[in-house]
């Protein structure tokens, strides 16, 4: 599946940046299982932050994003046909609740170095996934389709 040919320069050097590579990603997750053996607290930009554990993070808040933002669209399809200005409110105030924490997410994910363009894009390529949780049930009766 990858091509380990291309790009790789033919001194004596590669093997010397691998090993310091290799020294440098073992000392930074030293590190890292220090301070979560102590509970520490890990911030976006510590640089000592393993590259999977980042990935992971990205993939799990951009799937969170992405249904917060995808659940408020039927949601809103709701709103016109609430049958009480109290409960297109609660209806209302519920999409914006969903959508401003979908906002929320994506820049929490920002700050892990990935960009909102970025994460939409991926969404939109089917690349990233999401799942939506509705609350909204339909009402009972005969529906025209």
């Amino acid at each position: 599946m990858y091509t380990q040919s291309l790009d790789i320069p033919s001194s004596q050097n590669t093997e010397r940046d691998v090993a310091s590579a290799a020294t440098a990603d073992a000392a930074a997750q030293t590190s890292f299982d220090a301070v979560m053996q102590a509970d520490g607290k890990i911030e976006p930009q510590d640089w000592w932050m393993p590259e999977a554990y980042r990935k992971t993070l990205v993939r799990q808040i951009s799937q969170h994003a992405h249904s917060e933002i995808i659940g408020m669209q039927p949601e809103g399809s709701w709103i016109s046909r609430a049958p009480s200005l109290k409960r297109k409110a609660i209806l209302l105030a519920k999409v914006q609740g969903e959508g401003g924490y979908g906002l929320y997410l994506y820049s929490a994910a920002e700050t892990l170095g990935v960009s909102r363009d970025q994460l939409v894009a991926a969404l939109h390529t089917g690349k990233a996934k999401y799942r939506v949780f509705s609350t909204i049930r339909r009402p009972p009766g005969p529906m025209s389709a």
